[in-house]
């Protein structure tokens, strides 16, 4: 049996495939792939949402008993505003757990290292569970989690495009380095790149727009699922190492030279 637990601050969860809520069809289809993905955290930007609002749209679609409802503070430009956000969020009932995004740069999307830090030192010391958003930054990444980060999400390429793992040498000196679980996030367009995300050694991979946008939702759900859970189990069967020169599978015996 393999092992596909992950523990985040002490919690455990059985999958490790963590998904995003925006850009699907209509909330029956999302409501449809989370079912599919088997995914037990899902993501949902607090500007999207009225948060206050149990018949919200997205968040009447969404089982609490059954998914951890995870904020995100995406759209926050600076730490006050993602602090903010937090805020709101638990005021309204919400669990203290929170994605943390900074992006303050409308193109890429790319998230503000420097805002990210401060809001992650305010919102820890106040008893959220925060999991930053960041670049494949080792030093980042280690920083963020010696203040008290239950995570670090270090981006494998831009928000929404698909790019696959472009930080892939980062992203292993962070994996190596890390003593709190590394979730993958961003840039993951086919279940093979969650695949190698896992087999790189991160704990989970974070995905919406592959799945939300797909042409079948809930059938790249299922593959994503499928794909993860593969490389997990292809983790714990033990991978071989990779060589610089050709090693036959069969080792000569000399018969042929005989």
């Amino acid at each position: 049996m393999f092992k596909n637990e992950i523990v985040i601050a002490n919690r455990k969860f059985r999958s490790r495939l963590f998904v995003g809520t925006g850009k699907f069809p209509n909330s029956q289809v999302m409501k449809e792939a989370l079912e599919a993905s088997g995914a037990e955290i899902v993501t949902v930007a607090l500007r999207r949402v009225d948060i206050e609002n149990p018949s919200d749209d997205i968040l009447s679609h969404i089982d609490r008993e059954k998914y951890l409802l995870l904020p995100n503070t995406s759209g926050a430009r600076d730490a006050l505003e993602a602090v903010r956000l937090a805020k709101i969020a638990r005021a309204a009932g919400c669990e203290p757990w929170v994605k943390l995004e900074v992006t303050p740069d409308p193109y890429y999307l790319l998230p503000d290292p420097i805002e990210t830090f401060k809001a992650a030192e305010i919102l820890v010391k106040e008893g959220f569970y925060v999991m930053p958003y960041i670049n494949a930054d080792p030093v980042l990444a280690k920083r963020l989690e010696e203040i008290g980060c239950v995570t670090v999400m270090p981006l494998g390429a831009p928000i929404g495009t698909n790019k696959g793992i472009k930080t892939e040498e980062n992203l292993k000196i962070i994996i190596e380095q890390s003593s709190v679980p590394v979730v993958v996030d961003a840039g993951l367009g086919a279940p093979s790149h969650a695949a190698l995300a896992i087999e790189l050694g991160a704990d989970a991979v974070l995905v919406n727009t592959a799945i939300a946008t797909a042409k079948d939702p809930v059938k790249m759900a299922i593959s994503f699922k499928l794909a993860v859970e593969a490389a997990c189990m292809a983790r714990d069967a033990g991978m071989p190492p990779v060589r610089e020169k050709a090693e036959a599978s069969s080792p000569l015996t000399g018969f042929l030279r005989g």
